[in-house]
């Protein structure tokens, strides 16, 4: 473990598996502490790897998508400070879907889990990253305008480049703060989500994404990135 992050808690948003599970692990492995949120039915995971650490693993119970749950967990947290808030959330509908042909509810469904309540999340919990602290949010190269020129997977892209929006608008009221605001893309990542053809495994896309995170502390602003620290265009 690296004793100069020994120090360092991580409130990680989103645990249960895939991407926010490999950031949860890379995190613990790196030396930090780890508080990990899941959904009440998705916490057996985390639960048995916390029982055999000696309390670098925390795992909390909230589903983002209800304001209630997102209060609770401030207020269970209200006298900690964390030096890293990440939200890591994400569904899609049906890749063969278009606008015109997603249903109402579907639509509600993505955008409520992948733009709002990661931002209900953020305004909810900022003020309990550090000042000097990091506050990000696990978007994707597909939220970027400029590279949609294929005009696939339209209803997670526009949920993606809502959530992008969002943050840029949290940042403009937030101009003075020094924090760091981060809006992260993996990659095409092999996770159920992501489906077996992705280009990329865990292993290739989470550390690298640490990392550039590591590299942005103490860089306030909002700032658009890949797992491999390139801008990404808006």
């Amino acid at each position: 473990m690296q004793k100069a992050s020994a120090q360092k808690t991580v409130l990680l948003i989103g645990a249960s598996r895939g991407l926010g599970f490999a950031m949860a692990e890379e995190y613990l492995k790196r030396g930090w502490r780890v508080i990990a949120t899941a959904r009440a039915a998705s916490t057996d995971k985390l639960r048995r790897i916390a029982e055999a650490l000696d309390g670098a693993l925390e795992v909390e119970t909230v589903d983002i998508t209800l304001p209630a749950q997102v209060t609770a967990l401030r207020s269970r947290l209200a006298d900690r400070r964390v030096d890293v808030l990440f939200v890591n959330a994400g569904v899609k509908n049906d890749d063969r879907e278009t606008i015109a042909d997603v249903s109402t509810e579907e639509f509600i469904r993505v955008m409520v889990t992948n733009s709002l309540s990661p931002m209900r999340v953020i305004e909810t919990l900022h003020d309990l990253v550090r000042p000097t602290g990091t506050i990000g949010v696990m978007s994707s190269g597909q939220g970027s305008l400029t590279n949609n020129t294929n005009g696939n997977y339209e209803v997670y892209r526009a949920s993606k480049a809502a959530l992008n929006m969002l943050m840029r608008s949290f940042a403009a009221r937030h101009r003075d703060a020094t924090r760091t605001l981060l809006i992260m893309a993996p990659g095409w990542v092999r996770t159920d989500m992501g489906g077996p053809q992705a280009r990329l495994s865990i292993d290739e896309s989470i550390p690298r994404l640490l990392d550039t995170m590591q590299a942005y502390e103490g860089r306030s602003g909002l700032h658009y990135l890949d797992y491999q620290g390139k801008e990404v265009p808006w």
